[in-house]
């Protein structure tokens, strides 16, 4: 199974920042819905596009590896 690590890369921006960075404002930033984001953050498995997963790299300044993993 393939699980999203954007709760950790949430807190390393956080801390990066100085503030708490939210689901909203990265939804916002990278032009999906907060729904979306949402699903995505609780790990729900949600299917995404690579459009989207470009952008979470850009915005968390991140490489593939660092955004996903495979699980067996």
């Amino acid at each position: 199974m393939i699980r999203y690590n954007l709760k950790q890369l949430i807190e390393k921006k956080s801390l990066q920042e100085g503030r708490k960075v939210s689901g909203a404002e990265i939804a916002n930033e990278i032009g999906i819905q907060r729904s979306t984001m949402a699903k995505m953050i609780r790990d729900e498995g949600y299917i995404t596009t690579t459009k989207t997963l470009d952008s979470l790299c850009r915005y968390f300044g991140c490489r593939i590896e660092e955004l996903v993993t495979y699980e067996d």
